[in-house]
């Protein structure tokens, strides 16, 4: 950035569209920014610390859009949630937060306001894959309900967590919660297979459910991983009925990735089914 930037449009007290010194646009989002401030004026990038910049077109539009669909107070609030999440976990977001997070919590309070509550099928399976990511959200959550006075249902809390890992790994949503989809699908499976209640505060379960989640973004990546064909006869042997429920299992995620699993990942479920049915 260059040490001054033209104010071009005031979009409200929380926005600017402005130009930088060879005129390209960005849309600059930080508390009270547009505040006393008139189109023509220069503000300086010394405290650009406390400011998010909107640089791709796209999402810039969608910014302007949302601007006109959600109350400022909620837009307002949402700017010290997002600060909140990059300071607590370190990292640069990915810009689509401002308007998929902002937009997914106005949409929320419409849908408290009419009564109206969407189970967050997901909860436990989000809480146990993304642990930093949750506590953040339940601190955004409790920010937002102070600042609103209003009290969000605590499902609310497994969605923000999955658009704060979103925004710390520049995966879509889409994908996120395809994939969380997938671990509840596989974790039913097993609870089926094994024909046991799986008690989702067990660590047992915890290590499923993580090491489920590693296993597909492994896949996901075409990570290769070295056969263990030694290890896979003994438990075949020793262990059939987790072994073939592990086999179970790789289909599944084969065929909801649409991506090859190695074959070393029938050893490592089955190692993990065997500690689930010992319980």
């Amino acid at each position: 950035m260059n040490d001054s930037l033209l104010i071009k449009k005031i979009l409200n007290n929380n926005a600017l569209i402005v130009t930088d010194n060879s005129q390209k646009e960005s849309v600059v989002i930080g508390k009270g920014i547009g505040f006393g401030k008139k189109t023509g004026d220069l503000i300086q990038t010394s405290s650009a610390d406390k400011w998010f910049v909107l640089k791709d077109e796209k999402e810039q539009e969608h910014y302007k859009q949302l601007l006109h669909s959600v109350d400022e107070k909620i837009i307002d609030v949402m700017n010290d949630v997002i600060t909140h999440i990059q300071k607590r976990s370190g990292s640069d977001l990915d810009e689509h937060i401002h308007i998929a997070l902002t937009d997914h919590i106005g949409f929320a309070i419409k849908r408290l306001e009419q009564g109206l509550d969407i189970k967050n099928p997901f909860l436990v399976e989000t809480q146990t894959m993304y642990p930093m990511e949750y506590t953040i959200a339940e601190e955004a959550v409790e920010m937002i309900n102070k600042h609103l006075s209003i009290h969000l249902p605590e499902g609310e809390i497994g969605f923000v967590a999955l658009h704060i890992h979103s925004a710390i790994t520049k995966r879509t949503i889409h994908l996120i919660n395809r994939n969380s989809s997938l671990v509840a699908k596989l974790i039913s499976l097993v609870s089926s297979g094994l024909d046991i209640e799986i008690d989702p505060k067990s660590i047992n379960y915890l290590r499923l459910v993580r090491h489920l989640r590693h296993a597909i973004e492994r896949i996901e990546q075409g990570e290769i991983v070295e056969n263990q064909d030694k290890l896979a006869n003994v438990l075949k042997e020793e262990y059939p009925l987790c072994y073939n429920l592990a086999w179970k299992l790789i289909k599944v995620m084969q065929n909801d990735l649409q991506k090859p699993v190695p074959n070393a990942e029938a050893v490592y479920l089955t190692m993990h089914l065997q500690r689930l049915s010992r319980k």
